[in-house]
C-alpha cells in the first residue's frame, strides 16, 4: 500500500496558532517549539526570538526547524548535563572549523554552565589531534576573546624543570613582586592552586609544582621520607633561582613545607600553613594499605568526604570533579609510598627559633585537621599568626578559594605600589 504524507508532515512551520489549515502547525509542533524554546533559554542563556533573530528574519523555517527540532529533541536530552553537551558542543565546533561565531555563542554557554577556562582552552588541544592545528589555533584565538570578554584570568605559564632524580611542572603566575611558593596536597596537583594563583599574582610572583608522584612527575622514583620531598622543594627554589621565599602548604604540602623549614629555615621569608599536621595519623599507614588493597577507585568517596562539604559535594563544580579525577587517576604505588612517606612526618617541637613570620590556617569545617590540630601547630611555633576561615573544610582552595584569596594577602607581602594599583 503506497503510503501518502500528511500535509502537516511536509509543510514546513509557519508560526502561526491560529485555526488549523493545510501547512499550519499541529499541537505537537506548538509543544515542540514551546519546548525547545524553554531548554535553548536555559542551555544559551537568551530566549531564542533573541539570540536567533537573524536567522528568524531570513528564514522562519530554519529557525522554526533549529528551536522546535534540535532544542526540544536530541538536545534537550537528560543523557547529558548541560556542562557535558556545552564541551561537546566546543569540540565538535573546533573539529568542524570555520565556525567562529557559533563556537563564540557555546564558549559562553558553556561557562555559563561552569565549565572553566582550563577546560575550555583544553578543547583545542585535545582537538588538534584529530582534526589539525589550524582549526585548533583557529578555536583558541575565539575561546580566549570570549574568556577575555568574560573578564577571566589568563592562565599561568608553564614550564619543564629537571630535578636530580625527575623533571616536575612548575606554573608561574606574575613576573614581578615577592616570590611564593605554593605545595599541594596529597593526591593532587600543582592545579589545586589553579582557583588562587593568578589572583594571588598581583604584586608578587607566585610558582607551584607537582610533588613527585603526582601529575607530570609520575616518573619519579618514590619518597621514603618528607626529607625527599623537602629536598625536591628546595631543589625547585634553587632552580627558580630563589635563595629564599614565602612557602605555602596545605595538608601533604603542609608537612613537606614544615619540613624544609626545620631542614633550612634561611630558605623561608615566610611560612604558612593549612589543613596539615605537624605530627602522623596513624590512619595514614592504613591509607596506603588500603590503596594496595582496594585500589583507587575505592579511594575516591572516604576522600572526597574528607576534603569538602556536603553542599559542594552536591553541586559538584570544577573542584570536586577536578578532585575525583585525580583520585580515580592516581597510580595507586605512588599514592600509598606518599602515604608512608606522610608516616615519617615529625616536626613537633623543633621550630624553638624559627624566625621567619609563620601564618597557621584552619579551616572550620574541616574534619580531618581540626582547629583544633591547627592551634596546636600555631602554638608549636613561635610568634605564629593563627586564623580560621568560616565553613571551609579540608580543601579550601577548591571549595573557598576567596577566603584563602583574602586571608594570602592580608599576610603576604606584595611589591611595593602593587596594591595602590589593584
Amino acid at each position: 500500500m503506497k503510503h501518502t504524507d500528511t500535509p502537516e508532515q511536509t509543510q514546513p512551520e509557519s508560526g502561526g496558532t491560529g485555526p488549523r489549515h493545510p501547512g499550519s502547525p499541529t499541537g505537537d509542533v506548538v509543544v515542540a517549539r514551546s519546548r525547545g524554546a524553554d531548554h535553548f533559554s536555559r542551555l544559551m542563556g537568551r530566549r531564542p526570538e533573541q539570540a536567533l533573530a537573524a536567522v528568524r528574519a531570513a528564514s522562519p523555517q530554519m529557525y522554526d526547524w533549529l528551536v522546535g527540532g534540535p532544542f526540544a529533541g536530541p538536545l534537550a536530552g537528560s543523557e547529558l548535563s548541560m556542562a557535558q553537551r556545552e564541551l561537546a558542543t566546543v569540540a565538535v565546533l573546533v573539529a568542524l572549523g570555520d565556525t567562529e561565531r557559533q563556537l563564540a555563542a557555546h564558549v559562553a554557554a558553556a561557562l555559563r554552565h561552569g565549565v572553566t577556562p582550563t577546560e575550555l582552552r583544553a578543547i583545542p588541544v585535545h582537538v588538534s589531534v584529530y582534526a589539525g592545528h589550524p582549526r585548533a589555533l583557529n578555536a583558541l584565538t575565539v575561546i580566549d576573546r570570549v574568556l577575555a570578554d568574560a573578564h577571566t584570568q589568563a592562565p599561568p605559564a608553564l614550564r619543564q624543570v629537571p630535578l636530580r632524580d625527575h623533571t616536575t611542572t612548575v606554573a608561574q603566575a606574575g613576573v614581578a613582586g615577592p616570590p611564593v611558593v605554593l605545595v599541594h596536597a596529597l593526591g593532587l596537583d600543582w592545579r589545586m592552586w589553579e582557583p588562587v594563583i593568578t589572583r594571588l599574582a598581583e604584586g608578587r610572583t607566585v610558582y607551584a609544582y607537582d610533588l613527585r608522584g603526582h601529575g607530570s612527575a609520575t616518573e619519579a622514583p618514590h619518597p621514603s621520607s618528607m626529607s625527599d620531598l623537602a629536598a625536591d622543594l628546595f631543589e625547585v627554589m634553587d632552580s627558580l633561582a630563589l635563595d629564599r621565599a614565602h612557602v605555602v602548604g596545605l595538608s601533604y604540602g603542609g608537612g613537606v613545607a614544615q619540613t624544609a623549614a626545620t631542614l633550612a629555615p634561611e630558605r623561608f621569608e615566610s611560612l604558612t600553613l593549612m589543613a596539615t599536621t605537624n605530627v602522623a595519623f596513624e590512619a595514614f599507614e592504613g591509607r596506603a594499605r588500603s590503596i594496595e588493597q582496594d585500589g583507587m577507585a575505592a579511594q575516591i568517596a572516604p576522600s572526597l568526604v574528607r576534603w569538602f562539604t556536603s553542599n559542594a559535594l552536591a553541586v559538584n563544580d570544577w573542584g570536586v570533579r577536578y578532585a575525583r579525577d585525580c583520585v580515580l587517576r592516581g597510580d595507586p604505588g605512588h599514592a600509598a609510598a606518599a602515604w608512608r612517606a606522610f608516616s615519617t612526618m615529625d616536626v613537633e617541637g623543633k621550630f624553638a627559633g624559627f624566625a621567619p613570620p609563620t601564618f597557621v590556617l584552619a579551616g572550620e569545617l574541616d574534619a580531618s585537621t581540626t582547629p583544633e590540630v591547627m592551634s596546636r601547630i600555631a602554638r608549636d611555633i613561635p610568634g605564629a599568626r593563627y586564623a580560621e576561615m568560616p565553613g571551609t573544610p579540608h580543601m579550601p582552595t577548591l571549595e573557598q578559594p576567596d577566603l584563602v584569596v583574602a586571608a594570602l594577602d592580608e599576610f603576604l607581602p606584595v611589591m611595593a605600589g602593587a596594591a595602590e594599583r589593584s
